[in-house]
């Protein structure tokens, strides 16, 4: 529940695999590959993600191609690359919320 997740906006070169990935999270994102956080990256045309994370011993990456469709990144809140479980689900399983509400108010 504490991993960190960070989501690179730029288009990355799917070519890219452990050291040119962990490259553009120091350089581009300033943060640790090996952390323990996880790091989202798409193409230019959002069609494949790719997760980078430290898996205790390792580098680890997960891999997803669609066959139709393009991946929509979740707004940015307030600059930051970071995002929250929630909005990597609804990346991963194609979802576009218009408008997200709470189903209950605080006191209803």
């Amino acid at each position: 529940a504490a991993t960190r997740i960070y989501l690179y906006r730029g288009a990355a070169d799917m070519r890219k695999s452990f050291d040119g990935l962990s490259g553009l999270v120091r350089e581009e994102l300033q943060a640790d590959p090996l952390s323990g956080a996880l790091f989202v990256f798409c193409n230019r045309r959002r069609t494949m993600v790719k997760l980078l994370y430290w898996d205790r011993d390792g580098l680890a990456l997960w891999y997803k191609r669609l066959e139709k469709g393009t991946f929509r990144l979740p707004l940015a809140p307030t600059g930051t690359p970071e995002i929250d479980r929630r909005s990597l689900a609804m990346l991963l399983e194609g979802v576009t919320p218009r408008r997200l509400h709470r189903r209950y108010q605080a006191g209803d």
